[in-house]
């Protein structure tokens, strides 16, 4: 069996989250696509932003009553 190395030491103890897209395990530091873990899920993601897939959930009417009489 093999010593770990300071380097392995740190690689398994970094931090990971889930990318927002496809939710695979992602390490934040030195990451260039932050917060996702690739390109692919970068443009992926803001190609559903420019299809206008992304909604803030609202009421039917954004006036109130008194503005329809």
């Amino acid at each position: 069996m093999t010593k770990p190395t300071a380097m392995s030491k740190a690689i398994s103890t970094q931090k990971t989250y889930p990318c927002p897209n496809c939710q695979k395990p992602t390490v934040w530091q030195d990451n260039p696509y932050k917060p996702f873990c690739s390109d692919r899920c970068k443009l992926i993601d803001l190609g559903a932003w420019a299809n206008e897939e992304y909604r803030v959930a609202a009421e039917d009417s954004p006036f109130s009553d008194d503005f329809n009489q």
